[in-house]
């Protein structure tokens, strides 16, 4: 990864895995959740910012001057995150005039969102995916992360995709913990984290 005058540039190699931006992920109809029409992507997180998706490994982005948390990941078609430390990067970077000056490698645990976000409308409104990434730490019975999402919580110990199903159409916030074994907060950046997204009928003309 690098970054240089507001332009992003990652190397992308599918080897044996056959991975390839731009195309559709094969076991994108069983899934029967939103997908995305330009295949897959990259998914790239400043801080606690909603992902962009890119679909060439080489992009404008601005990011202003100061610290930052940069994480970028493969994604498939439908926006599951690739769970494989070669399919990730992560690091914190000082920028200054839309360039990093300084990269730093990230130790501690740390929990980013993924997915939901944005619009969901019709059919895409009755399987909504939830997804996260996770670096330096591994769930079990030390880590969890805690769900919070329309007036109930749970604990998932899996590092998975999850599917959010009979949410109520309109505006849904849900909130991402990373807990310990006890339940408590785990101080670590940008933790918890939440996002707003919005469930919408289709419309009849």
């Amino acid at each position: 990864m690098s970054y240089q005058k507001g332009q992003f540039k990652f190397v992308v190699d599918g080897g044996k895995s056959g991975y390839a931006l731009g195309a559709q992920t094969p076991d994108a109809d069983q899934k029967m959740c939103a997908n995305s029409a330009e295949g897959q992507h990259l998914h790239l997180i400043v801080d606690t910012e909603p992902y962009a998706a890119k679909y060439q490994p080489e992009f404008a982005y601005d990011i202003p001057d100061g610290t930052h948390f940069i994480l970028a990941f493969l994604s498939r078609s439908y926006h599951e995150s690739i769970k494989h430390p070669a399919a990730a990067k992560v690091a914190k970077v000082a920028i200054e005039n839309k360039t990093i000056i300084d990269e730093g490698e990230v130790t501690s645990p740390m929990l980013f969102y993924s997915r939901p976000k944005g619009t969901y409308v019709g059919k895409d409104t009755e399987n909504v995916m939830l997804d996260f990434y996770l670096a330096n730490v591994k769930l079990g019975e030390d880590y969890m992360v805690k769900v919070a999402v329309a007036d109930t919580s749970f604990l998932v110990n899996q590092w998975q995709p999850y599917f959010l199903k009979n949410l109520p159409m309109g505006e849904n916030t849900v909130t991402l913990t990373l807990v310990d074994a006890k339940g408590n907060t785990v101080p670590s950046p940008l933790n918890p984290v939440s996002r707003t997204f919005t469930l919408a009928e289709d419309k009849v003309e």
